[in-house]
């Protein structure tokens, strides 16, 4: 099995999805006039208003719902891979991919926000790449083919985030606290589980609360942190950035033989962090109640920013300023040591490790500790946004069927697939943090890279839409106008929940159906 799912990870980690990935994000930035330069300063004015109604939830909670996702254990124990296995020189590819994916980020959440709807069961926004790539095509000929393509998106995510992806938070977690405090990972897991229960039988307003309150907390602690020792170490700063560089260009003989290696896990390791172009950020995006939907592109395109530029270079800087790193020639751990730092210990495991021994360079044993703290908090939150996709997915693919009694077991069908998904990813919880890291790792990596093949190819095709929005709100803007959005106005077809909207008007909920 473990070869099987091997190959399957190769097959969709091929280079193809690499440099498709990178080229989307050049060729966005490019046809949105570097969206990402232009507008962060609006960004950040945008991010913390506070519009929200009884459907919808603010941009600064979306903001927070979106870096619940994006915000895990890639950013600890996925830098270090990245080191680890592509040299110093992935972390500057993690950057590129982050200033190249925030342009991504934007197309896709705000497609989301444009095409997104209204849940039936809860009254609650829902949207995402299942939503826009079925209905951007309704009134056309093609609209069979999307409406497939839709459904088959839908379908990947609620197997990846319901089963795939919450695995490799749950191993991470597990694992780190069992090497900080000797905690068995049976009780990790059960623990995990009765907390997850809570938070997400409480719905999109309950993870929404949960993620404004532990997400910027957990974000900014860790940084500061970690920019603490990389000052200590300020010496080495200089030496370091020049390593990163040359690494990523094949400079540095040590690490000439792998620049492809630098390009692959950067671009690999970025995406699993950020989650540009993988079509997860559009679900929290179409969550948000604003007034145009390029007010919340503009927010999510911050996301990719804050994770990758702020939170993984913090760990970066932190494992190569204090020398907590271990090159490694064949992208494995068994393949020759082609550089090292000098601290790590014989036979430590690649992943999080790397960054408890750079933490116990300030204080001496309290990186494990911290570290497994930081990656309950990281892991967490992002496992809750993990079932908050799936859910929104099995919502899609139920559709109207979501309303519908069921005779047998008390309950309409979307009430009962609810709580089916519901179990699921707590059995995924479990069986992740009992499992190997590799096997967990392998998983994640499938139901990563298969969103993006998906949602990439979609927005493509796709993306004339959401520039349209971008030149209206700019538009509005300049004339000196809080943007308010009309899809007619813009021959925008599809967008059907804006051509009615009315934010003052109450939802009702609608009947269940035998």
């Amino acid at each position: 099995m473990s070869e099987f799912l091997d190959a399957v990870n190769n097959l969709v980690w091929s280079n193809a999805l690499v440099y498709l990935c990178l080229a989307a994000g050049v060729y966005f930035s490019i046809r949105s006039r570097f969206v990402q330069v232009r507008q962060v300063r609006e960004m950040v004015r945008l991010m913390l208003r506070g519009e929200r109604s009884p459907s919808g939830v603010s941009s600064f909670q979306a903001l927070t719902m979106s870096l619940a996702g994006r915000v895990g254990t890639g950013n600890i124990a996925g830098v270090a891979t990245a080191i680890a296995f592509g040299g110093p020189g992935a972390l500057f590819w993690m950057w590129t991919v982050a200033f190249l994916g925030a342009s991504t980020s934007f197309v896709e959440c705000t497609l989301g926000q444009i095409y997104k709807t209204r849940d039936p069961l809860t009254g609650e926004y829902r949207g995402g790449p299942a939503y826009y790539l079925s209905r951007a095509w309704a009134h056309t000929r093609a609209a069979g083919l999307f409406k497939i393509y839709g459904f088959l998106f839908a379908a990947v995510t609620v197997l990846a985030c319901g089963l795939l992806l919450p695995s490799v938070q749950s191993n991470s977690m597990a694992s780190a606290m069992e090497g900080a405090w000797g905690f068995s990972k049976w009780w990790v897991a059960v623990g995990t589980v009765i907390v997850l229960a809570f938070v997400i039988i409480g719905g999109v307003k309950r993870i929404a609360a949960f993620a404004s309150i532990v997400v910027p907390f957990m974000a900014v602690v860790y940084i500061v942190l970690a920019l603490i020792v990389v000052l200590l170490n300020a010496d080495r700063v200089p030496a370091m950035v020049e390593m990163i560089f040359a690494s990523a260009f094949g400079l540095d003989s040590a690490f000439g033989a792998i620049i492809g290696s630098a390009v692959m896990w950067g671009v690999k390791r970025g995406i699993y962090s950020n989650e540009a172009g993988q079509g997860t950020g559009p679900h929290a995006a179409a969550a948000a109640e604003v007034s145009h939907p390029a007010k919340q592109g503009l927010v999510q395109a911050f996301a990719v920013y804050v994770d990758t530029l702020f939170i993984c270079s913090a760990t970066g800087f932190l494992i190569l300023s204090t020398g907590a790193y271990r090159v490694f020639e064949g992208e494995s751990d068994s393949g020759a040591v082609l550089a090292e730092g000098g601290i790590l210990p014989e036979g430590v495991e690649v992943g999080p490790a790397y960054a408890q021994a750079g933490f116990d360079t300030l204080w001496n044993g309290a990186g494990s500790s911290f570290i497994a703290v930081s990656l309950a908090f990281f892991c967490f939150t992002t496992i809750v946004a993990y079932y908050y996709m799936a859910e929104t997915n099995l919502r899609f693919l139920l559709g109207r069927y979501a309303k519908v009694n069921m005779p047998l077991i008390r309950g309409t069908v979307g009430s009962n697939a609810t709580i089916a998904l519901q179990a699921l990813i707590l059995v995924s919880v479990v069986i992740g943090a009992v499992s190997t890291a590799t096997e967990a790792w392998v998983l994640g990596d499938i139901g990563v890279g298969l969103m993006a093949w998906l949602n990439i190819i979609g927005i493509i095709i796709l993306q004339k839409p959401a520039y349209q929005a971008l030149w209206d709100y700019e538009k509005q803007k300049k004339a000196g106008l809080d943007p308010v959005f009309d899809p007619r106005a813009l021959n925008i077809v599809g967008a059907t929940f804006w051509e009615d909207y009315d934010p003052n008007r109450a939802w009702q909920p609608q009947p269940a159906q035998s």
